[in-house]
């Protein structure tokens, strides 16, 4: 978990754990990334019906 959250956010969990201030901005970053993986995958299923 610890090299999972250096790769992808810069930071380690301790880090995370201890201030609020990065992981609301962790945490904001995933929610957006979430909503694009969302209308993509809507995107996608839109032309497979078409």
């Amino acid at each position: 978990m610890e090299k999972a959250m250096q790769g992808a956010h810069g930071l380690g969990y301790e880090t995370y754990k201890q201030k609020h201030g990065l992981r609301m901005k962790v945490e904001q970053k995933r929610e957006q990334e979430h909503q694009e993986c969302q209308r993509l995958v809507s995107d996608i299923e839109r032309k497979i019906h078409s």
